[in-house]
């Protein structure tokens, strides 16, 4: 199969904020569209936990990326004007350096090893990528869900970096329930027998640990509303139940089931913990003396696009509006985008006409 991904190495060693450093770490990273003689026409995609940096299909890969929809020629990102730079997360098990990597100095996978990862050092380390490109400064840094806090702290970090920010589903620190989740998600794999501290292999595998936390995950990345209206109540015909006094009998339990398998030997469950971890722990007010305002004041963007949507129950509306007001409040031209999808969380990646329409007409703008 074709691969687009290319490999940047980052700076070695590279420091990690909670201590620690990484030796021959590197990034993988996707392009699209060209960047001009001026080079300011570059937008950085920082995604969620799970993708890979294939946002969209290309010439070197012709397999559909994870936001299809939205990047490619006359598309909402426009990869005819914009050049289109999407980032595989440091941590990630999709390319880029993570705890199921060799750790050059042992030989073996880092596993448990892997230093302490918080989001401001994936942050540094896509910062480090646009840098070697060329690029003094993005035309925009977009960031979805887990994407959105790197994306904030990365221009926390290195503020005036980008004239433009795209942020969707997202939020400026960790709040209790997303917290709580994400901690059963990370309980279901550490108790899993096959985990043992991190060192599994492919025949005692903690499958049953990532089904539940990935299970967890789907349940509150969509909505009680679509939930209805896709599933109701109906019930799986008898011949699709198993001979088990509590085995699967709603049709929910049985498409939870199937996308659960569809992830659980597709993520490495090391890295799973680590990019969750860092979620929880993100603050954007340590880069504002303990408030979120005066860091969102610090960005130094000049326009900006806040979505969010009405039935995300993990990055609530409160929260977007709260970077939205920061941001106006800090002198930005701030455009703020409640929708009323019924797809909860995950409707940037589902309800595509909609989003595309405003990240298009944001983008259109410029």
């Amino acid at each position: 199969m074709a691969d687009a991904r290319r490999w940047f190495n980052l700076s070695s060693p590279f420091p990690m904020k909670r201590g620690g450093a990484l030796v021959d770490a590197h990034l993988a990273y996707e392009t699209w569209g060209e960047l001009n003689a001026a080079k300011d026409n570059a937008l950085l995609i920082l995604t969620g936990l799970s993708p890979s940096a294939h946002a969209a299909s290309n010439a070197d890969d012709p397999t559909p990326g994870w936001w299809e929809d939205i990047v490619g020629p006359g598309k909402a990102i426009d990869t005819q004007r914009w050049f289109v730079i999407c980032v595989n997360t440091l941590g990630s098990c999709k390319g880029s350096t993570g705890p199921a990597d060799i750790n050059p100095a042992t030989g073996e996978p880092y596993r448990l090893d892997f230093p302490d990862l918080t989001l401001e050092d994936a942050a540094n380390a896509s910062h480090e990528l646009v840098r070697k490109l060329g690029i003094e400064q993005l035309a925009c840094i977009l960031g979805n869900s887990m994407g959105g806090m790197a994306a904030l702290a990365y221009q926390a970090q290195h503020p005036n970096s980008a004239r433009m920010h795209i942020s969707i589903s997202t939020a400026p620190q960790a709040q209790p329930f997303a917290i709580a989740i994400r901690s059963l998600q990370r309980e279901a794999i550490r108790l899993d027998p096959n985990w043992n501290n991190g060192r599994y292999d492919e025949e005692r595998y903690p499958e049953a640990g990532m089904s539940i936390a990935r299970k967890l995950g789907v349940i509150t990345y969509r909505s009680a509303m679509e939930w209805v209206g896709r599933f109701a109540r109906i019930r799986l015909d008898a011949d699709q139940r198993k001979d088990d006094p509590f085995g699967f009998e709603f049709q929910i339990e049985s498409y939870l089931a199937g996308h659960a398998r569809r992830f659980v030997r597709g993520f490495d469950p090391n890295c799973y913990l680590y990019l969750s971890r860092a979620s929880d722990w993100f603050d954007l007010a340590e880069h504002g003396g303990g408030s979120v305002s005066a860091a969102l004041s610090r960005l130094g963007v000049e326009r900006a696009l806040v979505i969010g949507v009405d039935t995300d129950i993990l990055f609530p509306l409160t929260q977007q509006q709260q970077i939205a007001d920061g941001l106006s409040a800090a002198g930005a031209q701030v455009e703020f985008v409640a929708l009323d999808s019924p797809q909860g969380h995950d409707a940037f990646l589902v309800d595509t006409v909609r989003f595309g329409a405003v990240i298009g007409g944001f983008l259109n703008a410029a």
